[in-house]
């Protein structure tokens, strides 16, 4: 017996993919990302320390963000016509929409990959490059160091047009771009 896959799974065109499809794909399973044309999906469960670390980071992003900012969990950026990548954490300086479903690069001040087994390559290689070639200006990776988050801060270089690191913080995040904020980093995974 031949299983047949579901007609979503099948693009739309002969080229592939492309990031607005993401808004029309019927029964699409949740957090799924287009990276370079290719649908990904989050295949295996989810920690239950990656979630309360997304959670409670965009909750105090969410409190220390100035006025004008948006602060969202797991909503993608179109970054490209074949890539919409989905990080954990994005603050992007627009007013609240309910109807959203993307940011675009040019509104994102940060994107904050919470880095799991399953999505290594992605948050540590493919999306900083694309992210930085897309001109947002600052990325956290956070990284798990024995049950305590660690936030590795990046900033965009202009005239590499990528990232490069401006610290690795542990215990406590206190950083004034893209915006003053601190964080007790331990809090966040208790």
């Amino acid at each position: 017996m031949t299983a047949t896959l579901p007609a979503w799974m099948y693009p739309p065109r002969p080229t592939g993919w492309e990031a607005d499809d993401l808004d029309r794909i019927p029964d699409l399973p949740r957090h799924t990302e287009l990276i370079d044309g290719a649908l990904i999906f989050m295949m295996s469960p989810q920690r239950s320390w990656h979630d309360r670390v997304v959670r409670r980071l965009t909750a105090a992003v969410e409190d220390q963000a100035p006025d004008g900012h948006t602060v969202e969990a797991q909503m993608t950026v179109k970054l490209s016509k074949s890539s919409r990548p989905e990080p954990d954490v994005v603050a992007a300086v627009v007013p609240y929409d309910p109807n959203r479903t993307c940011f675009l690069p040019e509104q994102v001040a940060l994107v904050v990959e919470v880095v799991s087994d399953e999505s290594q390559e992605r948050d540590r290689e493919t999306k900083p490059f694309k992210y930085a070639r897309a001109g947002i200006r600052h990325y956290w990776r956070i990284e798990d160091e024995g049950g305590i988050p660690a936030v590795h801060s990046y900033e965009l270089d202009d005239t590499t047009r990528s990232y490069v690191p401006t610290g690795i913080h542990r215990g406590r995040l206190v950083l004034t771009v893209p915006f003053s904020i601190e964080i007790d980093l331990s809090a966040l995974a208790r």
